[in-house]
């Protein structure tokens, strides 16, 4: 579970993000690292059971995102994010494809998994893994249980226009104008700091595995 801790070393660091704070709060920050290091080892070990593409063995660290911005091209300035990410947990051809925790105080954590603004030959490949076989597509995104947690997958940012070569009185042109492949699920503060929270997030990510493979699958 993630700590009170470390919600709390996040919240100010929202408050206060600057180097100066930072460095003086350093080992607050070494502290909260060290929690989300180790919900990330059991996160990994959690959901290699879920999806064969993780791997049990998998370093935390390595799927531990930077807390550092690079703000080179940036109008915000502020050198460090607000929250904490665990991401790259998968072996699939796609780095983009797999699943994303970020772990923010104020009720902003979320678990996600899919293809976010997939670009080039990947959208493409996609929608016609959807024009091809839509059904194998609506099968995981229509099932209850995925629509309870996740939201109507169809609801996401869409094309204004038709895409390239396809009419707009195909059967599942509103799939096709995605921009992208998502399931989200939204985490409370509380739920983050509850026993079982691993188990419950490698729930979520078992039922977005099917997505992710049908999405592996389009542009392999």
């Amino acid at each position: 579970m993630i700590s009170t801790d470390t919600f709390k070393f996040l919240s100010d660091l929202q408050k206060n993000n600057s180097r100066e704070w930072f460095q003086a709060n350093k080992e607050r920050y070494e502290e909260a690292y060290a929690n989300v290091f180790d919900f990330a080892g059991e996160l990994i070990k959690a959901l290699s059971k879920a999806d064969t593409g993780v791997d049990a063995s998998l370093e935390p660290k390595k799927c531990m995102m930077r807390i550092y911005r690079d703000i080179r091209f940036s109008k915000d300035k502020t050198p460090y994010k607000t929250h904490f990410a665990i991401g790259r947990l998968t072996r699939h051809k796609s780095v983009e494809i797999g699943y994303y925790l970020q772990i923010e105080p104020g009720n902003k954590s979320f678990i996600a998994g899919g293809y976010w603004m997939p670009q080039g030959e990947h959208i493409k490949a996609i929608r016609q893994e959807i024009d091809y076989n839509a059904a194998d597509l609506t099968a995981i995104i229509d099932k209850p249980e995925f629509k309870k947690d996740f939201g109507e997958f169809r609801d996401q940012e869409k094309l204004k226009t038709l895409p390239k070569g396809y009419d707009a009185d195909n059967e599942h042109i509103d799939l096709l104008k995605l921009k992208s492949f998502i399931a989200y699920h939204e985490l409370t503060d509380n739920e983050m700091q509850k026993a079982g929270i691993t188990g419950r997030i490698a729930f979520l990510c078992e039922q977005i595995h099917p997505l992710n493979v049908f999405l592996n699958n389009a542009i392999d």
